[in-house]
């Protein structure tokens, strides 16, 4: 990395206060990079129980700290300590924060400074630190909440008004946002869990740097900088947006039912993964199987005898006993008399003669 740039993306991330880089389709978060709307999939894809045991972990530290104020002893502080360690832990787990240059040793951001007697003996701490490490809690405790409300409103746009779309692209999305935006403000948004937001409060600049996915190419990255208890949901929110506009959006697989993203020009409803079940087909190609299973089983009699045919003159052509032309005329023959099959034109026993003649 060019040292002339690397002192303008230096900064120190916190749970409520760090900066992300974004450039065309990609966004760099710590030394990783991902195609932008990575991250929401990520977050969508988290479970109920995950966000649930933070909560628990919250709670108990909660509990800890209110039994070593009062009982100051080294056994509560250790266990008081031990509890804010589990946060931290499960915290650091999550999309976006596991891949910021986070000080997880520390117990509070690094805006808000915990003096060492704190670990000593809680009860000593002053009203004012107690205040912040309460608050600190309660922020993380709200961060929960709003991510559950990021990814119940997130789904209802992308199942509801994207999924029916028949274009993969950014103008398509855009029509597909309009209209939530159009039902949200015909209903007075009641049904809605929040308001659509188009507006985030961050900070910007342009940073040259040097791409970490094109080495030697030096490109102009648009660094945004989170703060706040609302740092990550206005990241998230900011990030859906600019995928859809290159046209990345998440999709959920037709198949295991997770999210996934589907990146600009293509249009699949699965997802990579293992299947459920499997332990080497991925979901796109179990369901391309079963997609082929279900049009097998709904086709008529005439036309599963044409495929019949089709595949065996398949391989007649692919051992050079056929050429294109004699191919074409023949597979167009037999898609003639099944289609007088099916209009009742002739019959079945017929289309068999004809057909096992070729």
């Amino acid at each position: 990395m060019d040292d002339r740039f690397a002192d303008e993306r230096k900064f120190k991330s916190g749970l409520d206060d760090f900066s992300v880089l974004f450039h065309e389709d990609h966004v760099y978060i710590g030394e990783q990079a991902y195609p932008t709307g990575q991250c929401v999939v990520d977050i969508l894809n988290i479970g109920e129980e995950e966000l649930s045991a933070i909560d628990r972990a919250l709670q108990d530290v909660y509990r800890a700290i209110r039994r070593a104020r009062k009982e100051d002893t080294k056994n509560s502080v250790q266990i008081a300590q031990e509890k804010m360690q589990a946060v931290w832990i499960l915290v650091s787990r999550l999309p976006v924060y596991r891949d910021l240059h986070i000080d997880w040793s520390q117990p509070i951001s690094r805006n808000v400074e915990l003096p060492e007697t704190f670990w000593k003996s809680l009860g000593k701490t002053s009203v004012t630190q107690r205040d912040k490490v309460g608050q600190h809690l309660r922020n993380l405790a709200g961060v929960m909440d709003l991510l559950r409300v990021f990814q119940k409103e997130t789904m209802q746009i992308l199942d509801t008004y994207l999924e029916p779309l028949e274009r993969r692209n950014s103008e398509a999305y855009a029509t597909g946002v309009y209209r939530f935006y159009s039902d949200a403000e015909a209903t007075g948004r009641d049904i809605y869990v929040s308001s659509p937001k188009h507006s985030f409060p961050v900070q910007v600049k342009f940073v040259p740097m040097e791409s970490p996915t094109d080495k030697g190419k030096i490109i102009l990255a648009e660094q945004t900088r989170f703060s706040g208890p609302t740092g990550l949901i206005s990241f998230l929110q900011i990030e859906f947006y600019r995928g859809l506009t290159v046209g990345n959006a998440p999709r959920k697989c037709h198949n295991c039912g997770k999210y996934f993203l589907l990146t600009a020009g293509y249009n699949t409803c699965y997802c990579n993964n293992i299947a459920p079940g499997e332990t080497v087909r991925t979901c796109r190609k179990v369901g391309a199987h079963q997609k082929a299973l279900r049009r097998s089983a709904e086709r008529t009699q005439a036309q599963r005898e044409y495929y019949r045919i089709y595949n065996r003159l398949k391989q007649r052509k692919n051992r050079g006993q056929l050429d294109d032309d004699e191919w074409n005329a023949i597979m167009s023959r037999a898609r003639e008399m099944t289609d007088q099959v099916e209009r009742g034109e002739m019959t079945f026993e017929e289309l068999v003669k004809r057909l096992s003649l070729f």
